[in-house]
């Protein structure tokens, strides 16, 4: 069809405009917004789970990888981006490996924190998850010395997985909400462990890691923890159980060398010999079962309020990805 007389004026400024804006878009050093990706083949897969990622434009070789473990119900994607990792991500400069659990191998889509065949070395679940960094690391010559790990819930559970199974490939681990490492077993049952908690000194705690990776001395991955107050589903006392087991594995004692408040919440640190801080840990008082987030676009703010993600003007994954220098 033949465009008329009155038409063309208009056809020829719209004609304008689509020509300026293609020369943007094709614009050198311009390119698609970075976006979560789906990367199959990264190994054996013997849990049978799902790797995603999210690699920020131009990143460069040496950077860090943070990998982020969703909670019971949750999905990659939601988690990647609701707890914050992505949009930090983009700011500081690291990539992200997003697990994902599948609803043949936990009806709830939890991972399998508490089944012994998912969290020993080189079996399970463990082993996928451990597959997955290895895939990462070779895909965008990521710097190995600063991988780190976190999680919600049954994600925090299978982080204190991660470290003690596979400690060499960790510097650190971020638990929100988590559960000590062979709690389930140390309980009789997931569900004591979870509304309970095991009846264990230190020094056991400690024992179970240092058993899930026979003969490693060390160094172990430092710890970050993050617990509501009124969480009824993961009871506070697993913090507590954190902190004994991961300042045992690290040869220090359970006394905190300093106690402030971060946003108004107590935060304490507990230091080695040498004065480096070796767990964290974050009381968030009055909150429920979930991830902190602090909505918005400020310095310190980062995620998005959603189920099990909770705005409590503080984002976990901010004090985290500070916590291990991401942003330097």
């Amino acid at each position: 069809m033949t465009p008329t007389r009155a038409a063309r004026p208009r056809l020829a400024v719209l004609m304008t405009l689509l020509v300026a804006l293609t020369a943007v878009l094709l614009a050198p050093g311009r390119a698609a917004a970075a976006s979560l990706q789906e990367v199959t083949g990264f190994g054996s897969n013997p849990g049978a789970l799902r790797m995603f990622r999210y690699v920020p434009d131009g990143l460069p070789a040496g950077r860090p990888v943070v990998v982020a473990l969703h909670g019971c119900t949750q999905n990659a994607a939601g988690y990647g981006t609701g707890g914050g990792w992505l949009q930090l991500a983009d700011r500081w400069k690291f990539s992200v490996v997003l697990p994902q659990q599948q609803s043949a191998n936990n009806l709830s889509s939890c991972f399998n924190w508490f089944q012994t065949g998912d969290i020993a070395r080189g079996q399970g679940e463990a082993a996928s998850i451990a597959q997955m960094v290895d895939r990462q690391l070779a895909d965008t010559s990521g710097d190995a010395s600063r991988v780190q790990v976190t999680g919600l819930s049954a994600g925090g559970g299978m982080t204190a997985v991660m470290m003690a199974a596979y400690p060499e490939k960790f510097a650190a681990g971020g638990i929100v909400a988590g559960l000590p490492y062979g709690c389930a077993q140390a309980a009789g049952s997931p569900y004591v462990c979870m509304y309970v908690g095991a009846t264990q000194t230190a020094r056991q705690w400690g024992d179970r890691v240092r058993a899930a990776r026979p003969g490693y001395t060390g160094p172990w991955p430092t710890l970050v923890a993050f617990q509501g107050t009124a969480d009824y589903t993961v009871k506070p006392v697993n913090m507590t159980d954190l902190t004994r087991q991961w300042t045992d594995a690290h040869g220090t004692d359970q006394s905190a060398d300093a106690s402030d408040t971060v946003a108004g919440f107590p935060h304490q640190v507990f230091r080695d010999a040498s004065g480096r801080a070796v767990v964290e840990t974050y009381s968030l008082t009055g909150m429920g079962h979930g991830q902190p987030v602090d909505p918005g676009s400020g310095g310190e703010q980062c995620g998005t309020a959603g189920a099990y993600l909770l705005d409590v003007n503080l984002c976990a994954a901010y004090r985290m990805g500070r916590a291990w220098g991401l942003d330097g």
